[in-house]
């Protein structure tokens, strides 16, 4: 009895995250010293109010016009409240920093829980690390559209960087960002504190500044009621195939907000704080990208000029032409336009940074648990600076070599961002789907609890994130060429299958998992 009672005193004081990561099995190994505010700023940071919108505007703009695009969002924003608060409930339950992978073992039961853990990890970590892809390569697409207007411009002689120079400026940002991983993790926590401020002023500037230095502005009907089919360019002839596709900006968007749920294990008060930093993202992220979106609906000038290749920006990116419109067209120079553009540019830096943070975050749960090769490499933890710094450089090196395609082929970004959705959202569905199918009996509650509701609320948010995987496979321009196909079904097909040939051969004899590093006491976990 006296043993009991010695351990029983620290066990009280623990903070309540700790205390329930002990219960689930795992000993405290990472600094926990987040608060909710850095822990919001990074999961806001991951999903960043630019840096789904900008690169994706263009195009899906094109596919049927305004009224589509801004409507999508209000749709797209509605549905992912489901998914957000479903998975809200169980970052209650689980604050562990594998998350969504730990909560598909946990909650699939001990006779599907290995096979739906190993899914789940195996979609996040592609997700994660083709996340980084997206934000190099868009990073590197909107400082290439800064030099080109610093330059004088494309009907200026302006310098319009060439792939190889893409590419290097795609390798750098990658390389920058895993740098700043490997310092300790108050460094990037700060780091992202100057984000959310960043994107919430600079958002701010944007959304208002936009539309008051634009020349003419768009009426109300044509902003929202406005539909056009760009047949001619994109060559899709359906109207309801056209605003799917128009969709696909909102949906590109609209994730990355368990980013909070990845640093649950250092994060002070998980239980609480991790559900709250999940749905606090949703809520500015779909009220602020909304504003931005508008901003730039009501600001085009002419928008078939926004599309033409010997336009200012080349015609490579629609958010900078109308950028420059708008500031050309009132101060008869691009100062402006750069300022804004230097703007979103951080945006994408910063959420770069923290999806980096992430997707080194379940590399290591993931290998913590044996799931990856040279798992022992992976899974060490750096002993000064507490991150798992060698997780961080392999995510970096494989994001480099998914960006290497653009020395050869234009459509590099439609892969990487069909292969970052399908993964990063596909990961979401098997731990939802499993607590939708579950015995009430055997789930723990957290302080966020869905009680009956959970039901109805994990079905809408599993057929959602069907349906949005379903779409990121769709051709997305036509006639099929090798210069228009989607690549992202081929590169999944065959990745996924080597990962399930894997299981059906080898892993499903060895591969439990998680793996407790806590003896299990009384029976009780």
């Amino acid at each position: 009895m006296e043993h009991n009672q010695q351990d029983s005193t620290p066990f009280q004081e623990m903070d309540s995250g700790e205390k329930r990561l002990n219960e689930l099995g795992y000993k405290q190994e990472l600094r926990r010293e987040m608060t909710l505010f850095k822990t919001l700023a990074i999961s806001f940071s991951t999903m960043t109010l630019f840096t789904g919108i900008t690169p994706l505007y263009g195009s899906s703009l094109q596919y049927a016009g305004p009224a589509s695009l801004v409507w999508g969002w209000v749709v797209v924003s509605f549905f992912t409240w489901f998914v957000g608060i479903a998975m809200a409930e169980i970052c209650s339950s689980f604050p562990t920093t594998g998350s969504l992978y730990f909560w598909a073992a946990h909650l699939a039961g001990p006779k599907w829980g290995p096979f739906s853990s190993w899914c789940c990890a195996w979609l996040e970590t592609i997700g994660l690390i083709a996340g980084i892809g997206t934000q190099a390569y868009a990073g590197s697409q909107t400082l290439q559209s800064i030099i080109l207007l610093c330059t004088g411009t494309n009907k200026g002689g302006g310098y319009f960087a060439p792939k190889w120079l893409f590419l290097c400026m795609y390798v750098s940002l990658t390389i920058i960002w895993a740098v700043l991983n490997t310092f300790a993790l108050e460094v990037i926590a700060f780091i992202d504190i100057i984000s959310i401020w960043w994107q919430v002023i600079g958002g701010l500037v944007i959304v208002i500044m936009l539309p008051l230095v634009a020349l003419t502005t768009k009426s109300a009907s044509y902003v929202f009621t406005s539909f056009e089919m760009g047949t001619d360019s994109t060559g899709v002839l359906s109207k309801p195939y056209a605003v799917i596709l128009s969709f696909l900006v909102s949906q590109y968007s609209l994730y990355g907000y368990d980013a909070a749920a990845h640093l649950t294990e250092e994060t002070k008060g998980a239980d609480r704080n991790g559900p709250i930093a999940i749905l606090s993202s949703i809520g500015i992220i779909s009220l602020f990208g909304w504003a931005y979106i508008l901003a730039l609906t009501f600001s085009i000038q002419d928008f078939s000029y926004l599309y033409d290749p010997s336009n200012e920006t080349a015609g490579a990116f629609v958010p900078a032409q109308i950028l420059y419109d708008a500031f050309h067209g009132r101060y008869h120079n691009s100062a402006g336009a750069i300022v804004l553009l230097f703007v979103i540019w951080g945006s994408f830096f910063f959420g770069g940074l923290s999806i980096t943070t992430s997707a080194a975050r379940v590399v290591y749960a993931l290998s913590r648990d044996k799931g990856i090769p040279f798992s022992s490499l992976w899974r060490q933890v750096h002993p000064k600076r507490k991150v798992p710094s060698h997780a961080v450089w392999l995510c970096a090196a494989i994001c480099i070599l998914l960006g290497l395609p653009i020395l050869k082929v234009n459509v590099v970004f439609t892969a990487i961002t069909s292969i970052c959705t399908i993964g990063w959202v596909g990961g979401y569905a098997v731990p939802i789907f499993a607590r939708m199918v579950m015995a009430e009996k055997n789930f723990k509650a957290g302080p966020f609890y869905l009680g009956k509701a959970r039901r109805p609320v994990c079905l809408v948010a599993f057929l959602w994130i069907c349906y949005t995987c379903s779409v990121f496979l769709l051709p997305t321009y036509y006639p099929i060429t090798w210069d228009t196909f989607n690549y992202a079904p081929v590169a999944l097909g065959v990745g996924l299958s080597l990962i399930m040939l894997w299981w059906v051969v080898d892993a499903r004899k060895w591969f439990k998992g998680p793996v407790r590093n806590i003896e299990i006491q009384n029976g009780k976990v």
